[in-house]
């Protein structure tokens, strides 16, 4: 197994590299997150075990361009930073996320359990529909080359219209995978939202993307749209 290290800190570099070596696994070094891109593109690797704190292109954006490229080889983050939040936004992108200080066993357990997933699938970073494009990287939307401002509710509720484009997604289902509500709150959360959403996504624009589906829930559609 070939597996790529990108670690500013000299001190924790040597101390993983032995661990790697000793476990008789080939390992590179990359000290800064432009010379890890650069060797993640360049060589194909098994496993990235990325800083998520690295000067100039840090961690987080290293691993955001390598999706973007299509390059879906399993990744860890190393990092000092903890937080629910930071762990959330790590994993969305990573297969496992290592806080330091750590044990070069607890890695090694890890690296073994990520090889063996399933590859991940690399998602699509811009979503479209008709004249209707999501940026999810540089979090913009567009129509008819004419940038839309959503807030973040709007933005969630929007992606997960566009994820599931051409298909009926009901109440109960927006419920769930936007607000995360497992149950039925008894508000018009739901229409308020798709209310809000259209008049900025729908009435300034020619062609109804958003669509309601009388006694089923809401599809988002480009059939009666202009296409881009």
């Amino acid at each position: 197994m070939r597996i790529l290290l990108i670690e500013d800190d000299a001190e924790t570099a040597d101390y993983v590299l032995r661990g790697l070596k000793e476990s008789g696994w080939m390992a590179d070094h990359a000290a800064t997150g432009q010379d890890g891109l650069m060797m993640a593109t360049d060589a194909d690797y098994d496993i990235l075990i990325v800083d998520r704190m690295l000067p100039g292109l840090d961690g987080y954006k290293l691993l955001t361009m390598l999706r973007a490229g299509g390059d879906a080889t399993p990744a860890i983050f190393l990092t000092a930073v903890s937080s629910i939040e930071s762990r959330v936004e790590g994993l969305e992108i990573a297969d496992d996320y290592l806080v330091k200080p750590f044990a070069f066993s607890e890695l090694k357990a890890r690296i073994g359990a990520v090889v063996r997933r399933p590859a991940r699938e690399v998602q699509e970073t811009v979503l479209k529909v008709g004249d209707l494009e999501m940026d999810l990287l540089k979090r913009r939307v567009k129509r008819a080359a004419t940038e839309i401002n959503l807030q973040p509710t709007e933005f969630r509720l929007l992606e997960y219209l566009l994820r599931s484009k051409g298909q009926v997604v009901t109440r109960t289902m927006l419920l769930e995978n936007v607000w995360d509500f497992h149950f039925d709150p008894k508000t018009n959360i739901v229409e308020t939202h798709i209310s809000r959403l259209r008049s900025k996504v729908d009435k300034p624009f020619k062609g109804e993307l958003i669509q309601t589906i009388r006694g089923a829930g809401y599809m988002i559609s480009d059939a009666d749209a202009p296409a881009s």
